[in-house]
């Protein structure tokens, strides 16, 4: 969606009238941008006019104007002679010794709770509590006429010697190849000095860390730090606690301070932001004396700013500051657009280059975006407004739209970028539907102000009643499963104290039971990095979390079984081999040739249930059987040898083929249980060697397949159903006379069978197949060959040839 590129309550037009009055306002507004810009802290400017109004009895711009003229003479920035003001007030001046008894020695105190909140919300005893080492830095950066960085070293551990117990302060900026030079240092000896005074781009040096990373380093555990770092120091221990902060400025900030404490245990919130805010007192005269690194140095080349905006796919512009001749910014003129950038009037993209603001959008004079204009231009910090309601005219009937924008610095000027918010009453209940469908809700936490804001789906993520209110930091620990406190209480940290982001699962229990929920925030900082408003939502993966862990169930489950599949397996195919032996030569039966393959199925755990027998009887006949049981596993290896054993015992007593089949049929149905019932098929015959007759019955089983004269085809079948299918079963037979050179195969169907294939394509197959290799000469390892082209079988292949040679 193209956005517009739009102001605040702007008109259509306006007047000349309204335009000059823009400017007078715009003149006010910026005096005091121009404060808050040098000052970098508001809350520090708005304490010291406020302590001259009292004691000069002034108004606001005159207590200004006399900070101004204070500080001028003496060539102090604005900065300095507030903080020099402040520690004026209600007193003598502070003396060089602050009046502060040091702390008396004492153990380790114990780690605070990370869910106390009073560690992260701002308090303002704690912000006075720093007034007394930031007022005494600031003068003594006033007094000092050189302010070297072996200067303001030693004001920053005079300032916080005390207080802080700051013992050692190190000043290193960036070198040539990713290197570190020390450039000023105090409370460490010559030697040490000497020592230091050079680090190549090394792995575990905690300055470096913090340059590359671009974040301040705290070392609070000697014996955690000295395992991950190179620790400055003879001994190391002398100092227990130490501190790497980067000095602000343009990114990637070049120069860290690092601070060096005689007093153990963690860097609290309060002290962490103290010493970001001396450092922040600092950063002129460090950039002063390594030269000019302000954004004057940094000018922006506009046509290569274009270039990037044009490959936007949103709306963007970029503002130039236009000042007076005292330095006030007057207006902004737009130097650069992104093409999908258009305003009320309909003007899109470049055509928005080189107007100005106030004289194209007059109204925004006075406004906050007007304020965060300044704002960001005077520190650096990023402003993003909140959403404002702003009414255009289209075709000539008013709408009313939500925009919310966002500012920042590049270099000594302005990016702008913007979204337009449709808040109509169905965009609202689609972003509650989506909360709902999603099981997620989110949450705020100011903490200057101490005010957490859930919207209503954290309430049923929670299962809480809404009339108790969000719930506090404190109360969570209540809520939560043991297991999880110490890595949520780690997340907790990460996020309030150090401003990280934070990504964390964790469980609570409710009236419901426990539920897994999970948090995803992240923190905005002020201009000393400290966190002040946390924004994320929470989540509620129970019902996934059930899935997963039936799903790890199941999975766990299906490994069990497959082990127990894979040891029948094991076992069945040991039985198999055992019962079933598959001769690796022909066998010479009866004066025939016979050779059997077996080849078990390509995929699958189990065994199967073919088999085979080929025996030679009493009266010197021979026994030939092939038999395919139903199923796989060692119930049918069990119904196999079972079938083989009683075949040859009936057969070797004399009973005719069709009653051992009748027989066989009466055994699988009288042993047929609740939970198994075993079926088979099967063909059998007997050959007669003294008149060369073959009488063969089958249970269900295909027909023989006969080889002879350059001609394949199969016996005419006898009757007979599946054994183990019905008690009136009956079988006959039928009677066939082999012929010197005759090859017969008895096969299960593993051979013939392709899945959707009708069986007698897979017949005339095997025929069309088996006469071809005899005629190549290939049928004294016909069965293996046949077996062997099964690639890919999905059963198992049993193959009995018999062949019948001619006479010597």
């Amino acid at each position: 969606m193209e956005g517009e590129f739009v102001l605040p309550d702007a008109g259509v037009g306006a007047t000349p009238e309204v335009l000059a009055l823009a400017k007078v306002v715009t003149r006010l507004r910026a005096e005091v941008a121009d404060l808050e810009a040098l000052a970098s802290v508001t809350a520090v400017v708005e304490r010291a006019k406020g302590a001259l109004m009292a004691q000069e009895g002034v108004t606001p711009d005159v207590a200004y104007q006399l900070l101004l003229e204070r500080a001028t003479p003496h060539r102090r920035t604005l900065l300095e002679e507030c903080w020099i003001t402040l520690s004026r007030t209600g007193a003598a001046p502070v003396p060089p010794q602050a009046a502060v008894a040091p702390a008396p020695a004492a153990g380790p105190e114990p780690a605070p709770s990370p869910f106390r909140t009073s560690q992260y919300v701002s308090d303002a005893a704690t912000t006075s509590g720093h007034r007394t080492p930031l007022a005494r830095l600031a003068q003594g950066l006033a007094s000092t006429s050189s302010r070297t960085p072996d200067d303001v070293a030693e004001l920053l551990r005079a300032a916080l010697g005390d207080t802080e117990g700051v013992d050692a302060v190190m000043i290193y900026s960036v070198a040539t190849a990713g290197s570190l030079e020390l450039v000023g240092h105090a409370g460490i000896g010559d030697a040490m000095a000497e020592q230091w005074s050079h680090i190549p781009p090394l792995s575990g040096v905690a300055a470096l860390e913090a340059i590359a990373d671009q974040r301040a380093v705290w070392l609070e555990d000697p014996e955690r730090d000295a395992g991950r770092y190179l620790l400055i120091g003879d001994p190391p221990e002398q100092w227990p606690s130490r501190a790497w902060i980067l000095v602000p400025g343009n990114r990637p900030m070049t120069m860290v301070v690092g601070f060096f404490r005689t007093r153990p245990g963690p860097f609290d919130s309060g002290t962490r932001s103290l010493l970001r805010r001396a450092v922040r007192l600092c950063g002129g005269p460090l950039r002063e004396d390594r030269g000019p690194r302000g954004a004057a140095t940094l000018q922006q080349d506009i046509g290569a700013i274009q270039a990037i905006f044009d490959a936007l796919s949103g709306p963007a512009a970029l503002l130039t500051p236009l000042r007076s001749h005292t330095g006030e910014v007057e207006d902004y003129r737009i130097d650069a657009a992104a093409p999908q950038s258009v305003d009320v009037a309909g003007r899109r993209g470049k055509e928005l280059v080189g107007r100005r603001i106030l004289e194209t959008y007059p109204t925004v004079a006075g406004t906050a975006l007007w304020d965060g204009y300044l704002e960001t231009l005077a520190t650096g910090l990023v402003y993003e407004g909140e959403p404002f309601t702003y009414e255009e005219v289209a075709a000539g009937v008013p709408q009313q739209s939500v925009y919310s924008v966002r500012v920042s610095r590049l270099g000594d000027r302005l990016v702008v970028t913007w979204v337009r918010h449709d808040t109509s009453e169905r965009e609202a209940r689609r972003l509650a539907e989506l909360q709902r469908l999603g099981n997620l809700g989110w949450a705020g936490w100011n903490l200057v102000t101490d005010t957490i804001t859930w919207s209503d789906q954290v309430y049923a993520v929670f299962d809480r009643d809404p009339e108790l209110g969000p719930m506090r930091l404190e109360e969570l620990p209540e809520h939560l499963v043991a297991d999880d406190l110490p890595r949520l209480g780690a997340a907790v940290q990460r996020l309030l104290r150090d401003g990280e982001p934070i990504d964390q699962y964790f469980r609570i229990t409710c009236a419901t039971g426990v539920r897994h929920l999970r948090i995803v925030a992240e923190a905005q900082v002020d201009a000393d990095g400290t966190p002040v408003e946390v924004h994320g939502f929470f989540q509620d993966l129970t019902a996934q979390r059930a899935a997963e862990l039936a799903l790890r169930e199941s999975e766990r489950a299906n490994l069990v079984q497959r082990g127990m599949l894979k040891a029948e397996r094991a076992l069945a195919a040991r039985l198999q081999d055992t019962l079933l032996p598959i001769p690796e030569q022909s066998l010479e039966l009866a004066g025939l040739r016979v050779d059997v393959a077996y080849l078990p199925a390509d995929s699958g755990l189990n065994v199967g249930g073919d088999w085979y027998s080929a025996i030679e009887l009493p009266d010197q006949s021979a026994l030939f059987v092939v038999g395919d049981v139903a199923g796989h596993g060692l119930a049918a290896v069990g119904t196999m040898a079972q079938l083989r054993f009683t075949t040859k015992g009936m057969t070797i007593t004399g009973s005719p083929l069709s009653e051992v089949l009748g027989r066989l049929n009466t055994l699988l149905l009288h042993t047929a249980t609740d939970t198994y019932s075993a079926t088979a098929t099967m063909v059998m015959g007997r050959y007669q060697p003294w008149d060369h007759r073959l009488t063969w019955v089958r249970a269900g089983h295909l027909p023989p397949l006969l080889i002879r004269g350059g001609e394949a085809r199969y016996l005419a079948q006898p009757e007979g159903s599946l054994l183990g299918a019905a008690f009136d079963s009956r079988y006959g037979q039928e009677v066939t006379d082999l012929l010197p050179g005759d090859n017969l195969l008895f096969y299960t169907d593993g051979l013939v069978e392709e899945p959707g294939e009708d069986i007698g394509t897979g017949l005339a197959r095997l025929a069309e197949t088996a006469l071809r290799l005899v005629q190549e000469g290939r049928s004294g390892t016909l069965a293996k060959t046949l077996a062997a082209l099964r690639s890919g079988n999905r059963d198992d292949i049993c193959v009995l040839e018999i062949h019948l040679p001619h006479a010597p």
